[in-house]
């Protein structure tokens, strides 16, 4: 089979590797496509602490395709599917209706919104502050609006903003401090978590959803501590609260509740993930996710 090999930063190579033996518990599924994950922006660019070449198919995570034994399509729970085939274990599988064959369906990425969303406690007549609006940000968006809340969205890229608008988002043209009930930082950078900070009320919540991964933060305690903010650090380690999530994610879908088509702007053949990495990292502008076609 064929399977993307990161063997040094910023270097993808597609190679041919041994179809996936799969122990008593597993199953093996066919690979459609997966979605490239911000957070796996520094292990492409390159760390210290990272290890090359990585084990075929990873980092992709956010994968779709067929189960073989059953024809299924399903939503795969998989660090290493930039590749044409992965054995898992059907505790890592949900099972997709047939209105979504033949669609993009990045589950993780999507359970992985709803289950941010299911840590900030968000309830309706609430206001809440999204602050950075990329995918993960705009499905929260969506969420918070459905949910009946006041929703403010922050970013610096106005075609990110524009969306915000269309999903039922305010965009205020400057912070405004100590107004939330709620504040989701959705970015993983030190500017998006000082402004969700400075934006949540005297006993409010600030919701880390954005994936922090370069080092130490600096933590305005003094602005934490005076306002008794309740911090909430919304990432699942959990297998199956991630699963959760994606079924979740999924009936979210089916009911209209969250669209993330129009967040998938760009779509690469798999030959071509350094560029799609690429794009994640200069984000231009109508840039929101890029997808990995394998099938």
């Amino acid at each position: 089979m064929q399977a993307a090999v990161l063997g040094a930063p910023g270097q993808t190579s597609v190679e041919t590797c041994a179809f996936p033996d799969p122990q008593e518990d597993e199953v093996v599924v066919r690979v459609e496509g997966c979605g490239v994950c911000a957070s796996s922006l520094p292990v492409w660019e390159g760390r210290p602490w990272f290890d090359y070449p990585l084990a075929a198919g990873a980092p992709g995570h956010e994968a779709w395709g067929v189960e073989l034994e059953t024809a299924k399509p399903v939503a795969i729970l998989s660090q290493h599917a930039f590749a044409e085939y992965v054995a898992v274990r059907p505790s890592r599988l949900v099972a997709l209706p047939p209105e979504l064959v033949g669609r993009p369906f990045p589950g993780e990425a999507l359970g992985c919104a709803v289950n941010v969303f299911a840590r900030s406690g968000v309830s309706a007549g609430d206001t809440v502050a999204v602050v950075g609006t990329g995918f993960l940000g705009l499905l929260l968006v969506q969420l918070c609006v459905g949910a009946g809340a006041r929703t403010l969205a922050f970013s610096r890229r106005e075609s990110s903003l524009e969306l915000a608008r269309v999903f039922g988002a305010e965009t205020p043209a400057q912070t405004l401090e100590q107004t939330c009930d709620v504040a989701i930082e959705a970015a993983g950078a030190q500017e998006t978590l000082d402004v969700a900070a400075r934006l949540c009320r005297t006993r409010g919540r600030l919701v880390i959803a954005g994936y922090h991964q370069d080092g130490l933060r600096a933590v305005d305690l003094q602005l934490w501590n005076w306002r008794g903010l309740d911090v909430v650090n919304a990432h699942e380690r959990d297998e199956v609260i991630a699963v959760e999530g994606i079924r979740a994610a999924l009936a979210a879908v089916r009911v209209g509740q969250l669209d993330p088509s129009p967040l998938y702007t760009h779509t690469f053949p798999i030959e071509q993930i350094d560029e799609a990495f690429e794009l994640l990292r200069s984000r231009p502008p109508g840039f929101v996710k890029a997808l990995v076609a394998i099938a």
